[in-house]
């Protein structure tokens, strides 16, 4: 088993919309960088969302600011856990992170989409009552292990964020 440890949030004061993932995978622990395994769909269904097709292919600190400027920030719902490989379903022992001190620190977030299965699974767990106080939206993952969801779903699943 591997500890896993989250990375730092990507947010500012102006923003509204908080994407929480899970835990990022071994590629992206190695790289630490959020999303940074090239199959995983994130940068691109957030190019979309943000007007910027070619996000994907930004340097790591432009996609973190263009979501910035986008008001979106980028957080986990774990803190650390132990995991052999990247798949959620093989995480165990979670520490959540502190989601509601955050919120706290930044009244301006408003919308929480929570990306993927496992991401909602932990949220709802360690901060029930934030799902009613927030407007929260459980999103299929971008994962490559979510296969049944083709690009052109996902962006149109994820679409929901530019319309809050």
């Amino acid at each position: 088993m591997n500890d896993c440890k989250s990375f730092k949030p990507s947010i500012d004061n102006h923003s509204k919309i908080l994407i929480l993932g899970s835990m990022p995978g071994v590629k992206s622990l190695a790289e630490q960088q959020y999303y940074a395994h090239p199959q995983n769909r994130f940068w691109k269904v957030m190019g979309n969302i943000c007007n910027e097709p070619k996000l994907h292919e930004y340097s790591y600190g432009l996609k973190l600011t263009t979501l910035l400027k986008n008001n979106i920030a980028l957080w986990d719902t774990i803190k650390s856990c132990d995991r052999e490989g990247s798949l959620d379903s093989d995480i165990q022992d979670e520490t959540p992170n502190d989601i509601k001190s955050l919120l706290n620190k930044y009244p301006s977030i408003k919308t929480i989409c929570l990306n993927g299965n496992k991401s909602y699974s932990v949220f709802k767990k360690y901060f029930p009552n934030l799902l009613e106080k927030y407007n929260c939206h459980k999103m299929p993952s971008t994962s490559p292990a979510n296969a049944r969801y083709s690009l052109d779903t996902l962006i149109k699943e994820w679409a929901i964020i530019v319309l809050k």
